[in-house]
């Protein structure tokens, strides 16, 4: 049975609301899943109208039987606003920072991190929040992925990037980047190495190739360029891995690194610090590019789209919507077997939305 996949809203000042309308609409979403929302009912019968999408919306507090099998002309959506008016922000502008819509995109994600750890969905696919709306609202979190981490006790975990051609995986991401490089240690990288092992295997890769990334130009170059970070840093986590069995590879240079990756050479760099494995991912593919968390506690898997909220388009029915349905893609990949796969409920208790 195709696991159900509980799409989170995002910010609904930005794009998410129309992205996921959109989403909800397309056959190839239910083709590979059962999509449940989690998220303003209000703002999602506005962004279906906006793109002219014609399903139904059946709307359900959190916690609540899903009260029928979603389908193209039939949506469920679980809204926390039935349980706290507070969070009702479908009458919020689109385009403009928010408090209450960064307070309500953190209760989406929360609602749905429950899901998924009741068992009642089999992954997470996260619509874009926008961190100052996130911060106005309380809620005091780089983005998506430490909020994850911290709702789910994880403390080793990481951020991969997952396009057609080529994966990446980050010792470190939402810091600057001498503290970036501050935070490097053989344990991190070893770590790593082995979520992106872990995680390809899991989805049925065997024996994946991982390459690792410099930090200095030409990966240092034999102590030609930086104070040895590499030699420091990099090397005894890689040895580790290779030690375990895994097929581990650097550091080596990252400007030739991202080339060989997307020709086949490896099945997965990891990158040392934010931009080095950002910019080449969205060059390459920004509409079909996919975030994965790895390494979340309790079995919790979590992908989302690799663009932001986009304000700058928002509530104009323009925005794409392809790279939310790779996270899809992805998240029932990697959804554990048997999670989220059970048959919905019959019964009743759904609130029609027109």
């Amino acid at each position: 049975m195709k696991p159900l996949i509980a799409i989170t809203m995002g910010d609904v000042c930005g794009i998410g609301p129309e992205i996921a309308a959109r989403t909800l609409a397309d056959p190839e979403t239910h083709a590979m899943a059962r999509p449940v929302l989690v998220g303003s009912a209000a703002r999602l019968a506005q962004a279906r109208d906006l793109v002219g999408a014609g399903f139904e919306i059946l709307t359900v507090a959190p916690g609540a039987a899903f009260p029928a099998e979603p389908t193209e002309a039939r949506v469920i959506c679980v809204d926390p606003a039935l349980g706290d008016p507070a969070l009702e922000v479908g009458d919020l502008p689109f385009g403009q920072v928010s408090a209450a819509a960064g307070h309500a995109a953190y209760e989406y994600l929360r609602v749905a991190i429950e899901l998924s750890q009741a068992g009642q969905v089999g992954a997470i696919a996260t619509a874009p929040l926008n961190k100052e709306a996130l911060h106005a609202g309380g809620h005091l979190y780089p983005g998506h992925t430490e909020i994850l981490a911290d709702l789910t006790g994880t403390e080793s975990y990481s951020m991969m990037l997952a396009t057609p051609k080529m994966k990446v995986i980050h010792l470190t991401t939402h810091v600057g980047l001498i503290e970036a490089i501050r935070r490097i240690n053989p344990e991190r990288t070893y770590q790593v190495i082995r979520l992106a092992h872990d995680t390809l295997t899991a989805a049925g890769q065997a024996n994946p190739s991982i390459a690792v990334c410099g930090i200095n130009p030409h990966a240092g170059e034999n102590g030609l360029f930086g104070e040895g970070e590499e030699e420091e840093k990099l090397i005894p986590g890689i040895a580790r891995a290779r030690a375990e069995g895994i097929d581990a590879h650097g550091p080596l240079p990252a400007d030739t690194l991202f080339y060989r990756a997307s020709r086949g050479d490896f099945d997965v760099v990891v990158a040392c610090y934010h931009d080095q494995g950002h910019a080449p991912v969205k060059v390459q593919s920004i509409d079909e590019g996919v975030n994965i968390t790895v390494g979340l506690k309790g079995g919790v898997v979590r992908t989302s789209v690799d663009h932001g909220t986009a304000f700058d388009i928002a509530g104009q029915g323009i925005a794409r919507h392809e790279s939310l349905v790779a996270a899809i893609r992805y998240a029932v990949q990697l959804a554990p077997e048997g999670r989220g796969a059970a048959p919905v409920s019959a019964g009743s208790g759904a609130v029609p939305v027109s």
